[in-house]
């Protein structure tokens, strides 16, 4: 079976081509990397203006703002948040956890003329080198919508549902 065989998030033909698929799974897993390794600046580099970072509670909440969400930053917000973590002197970031992402279960379509949704399994590990000394876990799926826009891929959403949204969730002072 080909990348461009594999059945989507809502079932239907992809439309996705082999080099598409390769370009999508290679943004992904570059994503992963600048944000485990912290290099906020590259990983800045790949959010188009509109973006929205949202991790819901819950699979039913609504995006506007209104439910409670773990997170749910616009572009401005994210910047700010980036902006703390450069600093070095985030408190719960200082030293920076060591931090490494697992991505499974990849699928992807096209939505647009120039648009994917991409959507995987990830497990992040955490070690929180800063006073507790403790491996977290988060497991979770995550969705992104990227576009291509002057001849690159931009991220412009990432929702990600944490096994554990519903539940006690530890702080998390990092981009997951």
């Amino acid at each position: 079976m080909t990348m461009a065989e594999v059945i989507p998030l809502d079932g239907a033909q992809t439309g996705v081509s082999d080099a598409e698929a390769r370009v999508l799974q290679s943004f992904i897993f570059l994503e992963a990397q600048l944000a485990d390794e912290s290099r906020w600046e590259e990983w800045e580099a790949l959010l188009d203006d509109d973006m929205h970072y949202w991790v819901p509670i819950s699979e039913t909440e609504d995006p506007s703002g209104l439910d409670p969400s773990i997170i749910n930053d616009n572009r401005s917000r994210l910047a700010t948040r980036l902006r703390q973590l450069r600093t070095g002197t985030r408190h719960s970031q200082a030293p920076k956890s060591v931090m490494r992402r697992m991505l499974s279960n990849i699928v992807m379509e096209r939505t647009g003329a120039e648009t994917y949704k991409v959507a995987a399994n990830f497990v992040v590990y955490e070690y929180q080198n800063q006073s507790t000394m403790q491996l977290n876990v988060w497991p979770g799926r995550v969705e992104y919508s990227l576009r291509r826009r002057d001849g690159a891929l931009r991220m412009f959403a990432k929702k990600v549902h944490l096994v554990l949204a519903s539940g006690h969730v530890p702080t998390m002072s990092f981009i997951i």
